[in-house]
């Protein structure tokens, strides 16, 4: 069964530029970064430098929307970065990017080699459809503070991504919760590539289509599916 994404009004009329593609995926083998994996990190840090070609990840035009999209509805984009400026500011740095785990590794590789934010979601840890919403400030996010669970309520108005349990992830991608996260044991995904003009929906696309053969590269024999909102 497809999981059903949806985007609320309010959000598309605070940011009409925006438009995401999710790549569904079953039968997944995960497990931890492998040499292969650390490799695609490398290359795609090798692609960010060229397509920036010196510029600071901010000036590009791409990032400089998500900053703008982020001031609308009240975040400080300088100290809350969406997730494909926070990567790329890592893979340019001496430490380069984390290895977390191989599905981890390969969303986050096509997010820094496009400059795009790309999330991860464990299809067996959503409860219900997903829906991008502008919050009103009561619901739950549960993370963690110092180790602990810990629940936090997001700001009236901002963008989040939530399923029937909560909120999944805070500042539309800025930090997503520990509950549907993709870990070694995940064998079902929903990763979501978002993108807001200028990107034209060609590199989305393109995006989409080199991480859904890097998916079946990594997992032989998976079911991968590309979706375009509808």
């Amino acid at each position: 069964m497809t999981l059903e994404l949806t985007v609320a009004d309010d959000v598309r009329t605070l940011v009409p530029g925006f438009t995401h593609l999710a790549v569904e995926a079953h039968g997944l083998v995960n497990g931890p970064s492998t040499d292969a994996s650390s490799a695609l990190l490398d290359d795609a840090a090798h692609r960010l430098a060229e397509r920036l070609d010196g510029r600071a990840p901010h000036e590009d035009p791409h990032m400089a929307a998500w900053r703008a999209a982020y001031t609308a509805f009240g975040a400080k984009p300088s100290r809350t970065r969406n997730s494909a400026e926070a990567l790329a500011k890592r893979a340019l740095a001496d430490g380069g990017l984390p290895r977390i785990n191989v599905l981890v590794d390969v969303y986050n590789a096509i997010s820094v080699a496009h400059l795009i934010p790309v999330g991860g979601e464990d299809l067996d840890r959503i409860q219900g459809g997903m829906r991008l919403v502008r919050a009103t400030g009561e619901e739950e996010f549960v993370t963690t503070a110092a180790g602990e669970p810990a629940v936090e309520h997001p700001d009236a108005g901002e963008v989040v991504w939530c399923d029937g349990a909560g909120v999944t992830c805070r500042r539309w991608n800025w930090r997503q919760g520990p509950r549907t996260r993709l870990t070694e044991e995940s064998t079902s995904a929903l990763f979501l590539l978002e993108s807001l003009a200028p990107m034209p929906q060609a590199e989305l696309e393109r995006a989409g289509a080199e991480l859904a053969e890097l998916i079946e590269k990594f997992s032989p024999g998976a079911r991968v599916d590309l979706r375009a909102p509808e």
